[in-house]
């Protein structure tokens, strides 16, 4: 055990984590130039094309040092972004270290400062490490100087890497084996193994990546999970290498995969603790929750055709992210669908874009929300993630929302404009705190439901790419809720429905309006956009009929013969408004989902 080493490499987004799994992995010869590919160990061509880890993984690297001790260093890898914080956390609680990566040019932020939290919640070793020192922008002081002062950590044993130029990687290594402690365990204990990723092979179903703590498994063993109290027999066990390789057993302190017959990514929670059936641990490892979404939507075919296409290509996308709940849903305006819930709005982009790619399937996604409580006055307690499920207004005592703590670290002089942004969004308990000079971190309260609409992008384009973003829920907090329904020449259009403030209800119906006047085809009758309500109109956009000139062949003569012709045109109108149907194209649907100032 003690040629072991489990570590993580921890960063903010873009600050190059990726880059250096890859250069470790070079360095120990573990793939050739001929099979290397840049983000070797991110699978998916959405990972690579956006620079993001969307999928947690492990590798296994051999390596000997220059005394000629061999050792075995399990990298585990994990995504970088908030949404997937506890898949993160789980990865942590399977290593004894990590390597913190701070970008040379960029210094400390947002999420460098909660990755650090988190390692400090399992008493893990800290290296800090200055990437990307070959930039012309870097800024080796300044870093030394946030490393000390931000994050506390002993800036003269920060390792300075280029993991572009594979400049510094020797001693990475080298550091990770001196100051990352060796694991801990008993191989005699009843098996403990903490289950921090699985994914699913067509072939052999679901692989499921532990870390044993305790004891020993091997091919043949009964297994029992632990919260989910369900048994299955070991075929195999193996190590991450690039691929997979078999190895006889696993025992205490060792990163490895089971597989086991286990037919979905749905049957193994993240988190759950593995034991032997026959001789079961008296304790799970700590720190196992269930995972529950955040935001919601719901996903309808383009045509009502491929309603059965897109029901079994959801099906196959959860076979591999546990994480993606669904349910049936429909609209009287866009037919049969599904009422999805994500951990947030980077999932949901992830799992339209993966649906649109890998499935072939063309989708519309209705407004994002958020899951509101409702408290009615007989005093039952409803939840609610769907605008169609809006109770009677008359029936509801108080409405709640969920609020977050969101933490904004940005150069000074976009204080101001941050600040502005905070409080439009109905941000409250504002607090200034100033790390280093001329960098500042602004925490805000405020409610989800203003983050989902478009507040990452404001963000970046008010400070200009600089302003980093990262947030935790706290709590619901009671407001007052209203439901805006959007009606068409007096018709409701369920999938337009949103709930929202009451005070921003005007803006947003205003909004919505303005935006389905520029989308809707104008007909040969005057189509009415409203924003209502209840029975209240609140905001109205017109669409002006085509209207023929049917006084052209009038030439003079008296004004009566006129006015008969328009009279007639104006009946002929209005009965063809009472059996006229609006069209709502699909671009009508994206369209309210953009923001004011696009």
């Amino acid at each position: 055990m003690k040629h072991l080493r489990n570590f993580s490499i921890v960063a903010h987004i873009d600050h190059g984590k990726s880059t250096l799994a890859d250069r470790l992995i070079q360095q120990v010869g573990l793939v050739d130039e001929r099979q290397f590919q840049d983000q070797i160990l991110d699978s998916l061509d959405l990972e690579r094309e956006r620079g993001i880890t969307i999928k947690s993984s492990a590798v296994t690297l051999p390596y000997k040092n220059s005394a000629g001790e061999s050792f075995l260093l399990n990298l585990i890898d994990t995504p970088g972004h908030v949404d997937f914080s506890y898949e993160v956390s789980r990865a942590l609680a399977s290593c004894e270290g990590v390597l913190l990566l701070i970008d040379a040019a960029q210094g400390v932020e947002a999420q460098t400062l909660a990755n650090l939290y988190a390692a400090m919640e399992h008493d893990l070793v800290v290296i800090p490490v200055i990437n990307k020192i070959d930039l012309l922008a870097a800024d080796i002081p300044m870093c030394l100087e946030q490393i000390d002062r931000d994050l506390g950590l002993d800036s003269s044993q920060a390792l300075l890497a280029s993991a572009k130029q594979g400049q510094g990687i020797e001693e990475i290594i080298e550091a990770v084996i001196s100051f990352i402690p060796a694991p801990k365990g008993d191989e005699q204990a009843p098996l403990r193994a903490l289950i921090f990723d699985a994914f699913y092979d067509p072939f052999r179903g679901t692989v499921v990546a532990v870390r044993i703590f305790d004891g020993k498994l091997g091919a043949g063993d009964q297994i029992l999970l632990m919260a989910s109290q369900a048994a299955h027999r070991v075929e195999e066990v193996g190590l991450f290498r690039l691929g997979r390789e078999a190895v006889g057993a696993l025992s205490a302190g060792m990163v490895g995969y089971i597989i086991a017959g286990i037919k979905t990514v749905s049957d193994v929670a993240i988190g759950d603790t593995v034991t032997l059936a026959g001789a079961p641990a008296t304790a799970a490892l700590a720190g196992f929750k269930t995972v529950k979404p955040v935001v919601f939507s719901s996903i309808y075919p383009v045509t009502s055709d491929d309603y059965l296409s897109l029901s079994e290509a959801l099906e196959k996308y959860k076979l591999n992210d546990a994480a993606l709940v669904y349910q049936k849903d429909s609209s009287a305006a866009l037919g049969l669908g599904f009422r999805c819930g994500f951990l947030g709005l980077l999932h949901l982009e992830i799992v339209q874009e993966r649906l649109e790619r890998e499935f072939d399937q063309s989708i519309i996604m209705t407004s994002p929300s958020v899951r509101y409580k409702f408290v009615l006055k007989n005093g039952q307690e409803l939840e609610i993630d769907n605008p169609q499920d809006y109770p009677d207004p008359s029936y509801i005592e108080e409405s709640l929302e969920p609020y977050i703590k969101a933490s904004i670290l940005c150069p000074e002089r976009y204080i101001g404009a941050v600040m502005k942004l905070g409080l439009d969004r109905r941000g409250v308990n504002s607090t200034l705190n100033y790390p280093s000079p001329g960098r500042t971190e602004i925490t805000f309260e405020l409610p989800l439901a203003e983050i989902v609409y478009d507040f990452y992008d404001k963000l970046k384009s008010i400070t200009q790419g600089y302003g980093s973003f990262d947030y935790e829920l706290i709590d619901y907090r009671a407001n007052k809720l209203v439901k805006v329904d959007i009606l068409l020449n007096g018709e409701k259009v369920d999938a337009l429905s949103i709930i929202v403030h009451k005070d921003r209800a005007r803006q947003r119906a205003l909004n919505m309006c303005d935006r389905l006047k520029e989308e809707l085809p104008r007909q040969q009758f005057k189509i009415a956009i409203q924003g209502a309500i209840g029975g209240e109109i609140i905001a109205r956009s017109t669409i002006s009929a085509y209207r023929k000139d049917v006084t052209a062949k009038c030439y003079g003569g008296d004004i009566s013969r006129k006015r008969k012709l328009l009279e007639k045109q104006k009946k002929g109108k209005k009965r063809m408004k009472m059996v006229g149907q609006i069209e709502v194209p699909q671009s009508a649907f994206i369209a309210v989902l953009k923001t004011d100032d696009d």
